[in-house]
């Protein structure tokens, strides 16, 4: 088998096209990662410095009432992982920077898509883009006649008479055809790591060790099922359109068809009905900047009772404060149903496009790129809540400062700068691997069982193909 596996790689080399297109690919492979690192660089230096530049005006303002300085709010950045410049995932789409404020919880905005010329809407060309698509592709090209051409040649015959068993003939040259797509995926990789080397951590090291493993696995499957149509279909033209067809499915039927049966399972509300039964629920509470209406005399005469006073005026605190935290907490119980639910259902979608792993490897193979890349919507979700927790935090701590910070009700009161230098800047903590990787056990399972099924398939079917 071992031999074999030379022999394989020998005649690989002779052919000088597959050698300069081996070299062109590897160079254009190591350029994209590159690039893709510079630009990953680029926007976290941009993002560094608009945060700085964030922080120094909160730090500098005049003294002003709490509750203005809410209004007045603060930026979340969405940082990406160094691992993104391999696989962007959906960070193109969904935004990257969120505006935090009081009495609102608004939208992520300023996707890098947004502001793309149309042309370029279509995609662009990423390390992902070539590990999920083109190398499979090279490893069809490979191996679709390494069998099959030994049939019509009549060396099939002869090498299983020699004694050679046709099961380790296929997995010989499978393996051969493999060692050439896991030599490009270490080259894109250990580029990124060599490059990345000092924002490496042990974490980002063992994310990619699993994007390493989950490629890996992938190209047994393309490499080893496509060896085997070439040993089990007459000729070259048949095994290569049969797999041609099988990768096309794999890659844009498969997805569609069961991303279309996700949203049909499970519906996420349109972007309108979402605002209308948010600004229904949300007219239902207290109102912080309408003193007269009937839920605000409501948790006034609450405040009243607690503090045994007949008059706002007469409140040992701010009762201005009060209100607007208590108009705060209202609005983050919206929040959590609303967004909670939308929540819910985005993870019954992960879950059930999961499944279609069963019967499409490519399916697993993105979702366990885009995760342990940090740029699927498990991390994206995971900023928003935290961006949102500190938001709650930031208006709380204002609201709070203003009702018990010394002024009285109705007293035009401002608080000096050392306060709001005080206040804590957001700070983003990006999941470790071990808390994300629970979400892609299935896909790499399913992998794994893929990898073991073809090995079994030509295990047990290879005794039943003809020789000629």
């Amino acid at each position: 088998m071992k031999q074999i596996i030379l022999n394989e790689w020998r005649m690989l080399l002779r052919v000088r096209v597959l050698a300069y297109l081996t070299l062109f690919f590897i160079v254009g492979l190591a350029l994209v990662t590159y690039l893709g690192i510079v630009q990953n660089n680029q926007q976290l230096e941009q993002q560094q410095v608009a945060k700085e530049h964030i922080r120094k005006q909160w730090e500098n303002l005049d003294a002003m009432n709490p509750h203005s300085a809410a209004h007045y709010g603060s930026y979340a950045f969405k940082p990406t992982t160094a691992l993104s410049s391999i696989d962007e995932g959906i960070n193109t789409i969904t935004g990257n920077v969120l505006r935090l404020e009081g009495h609102v919880q608004n939208e992520i905005v300023y996707s890098e898509a947004s502001q793309s010329l149309s042309v370029s809407k279509f995609g662009k060309l990423k390390p992902s883009l070539l590990l999920q698509y083109v190398i499979p592709l090279f490893l069809i090209f490979l191996a679709f006649a390494s069998v099959s051409s030994e049939k019509e040649t009549g060396r099939l015959k002869l090498l299983v008479f020699q004694g050679t068993s046709l099961s380790k003939l296929i997995f010989a040259k499978a393996l051969s055809v493999w060692f050439y797509g896991l030599l490009l995926l270490i080259v894109s990789v250990g580029i990124q790591v060599f490059l990345n080397v000092k924002g490496t951590d042990a974490d980002g090291l063992t994310r990619t060790a699993l994007l390493l493993l989950a490629y890996a696995l992938y190209y047994y499957i393309v490499a080893l099922l496509a060896t085997w149509f070439s040993a089990r279909l007459k000729s070259n033209a048949a095994s290569l359109s049969t797999m041609l067809a099988v990768w096309i499915l794999w890659t844009i039927f498969l997805p569609k068809i069961w991303g279309n049966t996700t949203d049909k399972l499970h519906p996420l509300p349109s972007r309108q009905e979402f605002k209308i039964a948010m600004q229904e629920d949300r007219s239902k509470g207290l109102d912080g900047h309408n003193p007269s209406d009937k839920r605000s005399e409501a948790f006034k005469q609450k405040i009243l009772a607690k503090y045994k006073v007949n008059k706002v005026e007469d409140l040992p605190i701010n009762y201005d404060g009060l209100r607007m935290q208590a108009d705060e907490e209202y609005g983050d119980d919206v929040w959590d149903k609303h967004f909670g639910n939308s929540y819910d259902i985005l993870q019954k979608q992960k879950q059930v496009y999961q499944l279609s792993g069963i019967f499409n490897p490519f399916a697993s193979l993105q979702s366990v790129s885009m995760g342990f890349s940090g740029s699927d919507m498990y991390h994206h979700l995971d900023f928003l809540r935290q961006a949102e927790n500190y938001r709650r935090d930031l208006i709380r701590t204002l609201n709070e400062k203003q009702a018990y910070g010394g002024s009285k009700t109705g007293e035009r009161w401002k608080e000096g700068n050392d306060f709001f230098k005080s206040v804590k800047d957001f700070k983003y903590s990006t999941p470790t691997v071990r808390r994300a990787s629970t979400h892609y056990g299935t896909d790499v399972l399913l992998l794994a069982l893929w990898a073991l099924a073809t090995t079994l398939l030509v295990w047990l079917t290879a005794k039943k193909i003809k020789l000629i």
